[in-house]
């Protein structure tokens, strides 16, 4: 697969770095607010008409913008601005205008929010999370941006990520856990970090794609088993009524891009990948 000819918006951030890692730091042009050591980087303000405008220039012959720039939780929390991610889905359109290059927008399966049974892309986005609830605003806003500039415009459901989750990325020494009347914990999709940059170069490389994909291995995982695998200790506490049971990604429609197993969904492979990548 050749990347060279994509352009990865938000870089700096924790799946930049797998993909980094993973693809290789020449195979792409990737994107940065300040200078980063190591080939590749492109310095530049999506939020600004000069970084736009410099952006917009080198891709110029780009066949892919990867927008994974945005605000997650732990960076509102810090003062940053959930709006953003309408911003930056925007800014990655307007790069992409004129180059004829398809944008692909990272956004979250978290837009699902309790929606039960297995999700696909036409059920109804449902977000009780502020993040749920702008990654949904920023799918319909960069959908119609891009009608609008005539960019292709996919967004990107992605399930949790093995080693940039809350769970096995956020496990500390006194870790509490929900657990259901059921003896269950909380069950999601989850894919692996070296087997998401497979996907995301597969995707790049797809000459099109429709409107939305979920973005995880078949199957899902509970949260515990997947501790329980890793030797974390945790420990249960009844799960609140606003706890969300099973996030249950269907990925019949990303079939025809990539190769994905259910083998890629078990503990065991998830946590291979995150000791490959040196990922907690």
């Amino acid at each position: 697969m050749d990347f060279r000819r994509s352009l990865v918006l938000g870089a700096t951030g924790r799946i930049g770095g797998v993909l980094r890692r993973v693809w290789g730091a020449d195979r792409a042009l990737w994107q940065a607010r300040a200078a980063q050591p190591g080939p590749g980087w492109l310095v530049a303000d999506p939020l600004s008409d000069a970084g736009i405008a410099a952006l917009a220039r080198a891709a110029q012959g780009a066949s892919a913008i990867l927008c994974l720039s945005g605000v997650t939780p732990a960076r509102a929390a810090a003062g940053a601005d959930m709006a953003d991610n309408i911003a930056l889905a925007q800014a990655a359109i307007r790069i992409a205008a004129g180059s004829g290059a398809r944008v692909l927008l990272a956004s979250s399966a978290a837009v699902y929010g309790n929606r039960r049974g297995l999700l696909d892309e036409q059920v109804p986005p449902a977000p009780l999370s502020d993040y749920g609830r702008a990654k949904a605003a920023m799918e319909r806003a960069g959908a119609r941006l891009g009608s609008d500039m005539g960019v292709s415009v996919t967004g990107l459901r992605i399930g949790n990520i093995a080693g940039l989750d809350a769970i096995l990325g956020g496990w500390r020494p006194g870790f509490v856990l929900d657990r259901f009347a059921d003896g269950t914990t909380p069950a999601r999709s989850y894919i692996g970090p070296v087997t998401l940059a497979r996907v995301l170069g597969d995707l790049i490389s797809a000459p099109a794609l429709p409107g939305l994909l979920n973005v995880a291995a078949p199957g899902t995982v509970e949260m515990g088993a997947l501790l329980d695998a890793a030797g974390r200790v945790w420990t249960p506490r009844p799960a609140p009524d606003t706890a969300i049971p099973e996030v249950a990604l269907d990925v019949t429609a990303l079939a025809p891009f990539t190769a994905l197993s259910s083998t890629d969904s078990l503990p065991e492979t998830l946590l291979a990948e995150c000791r490959a990548m040196e990922l907690p």
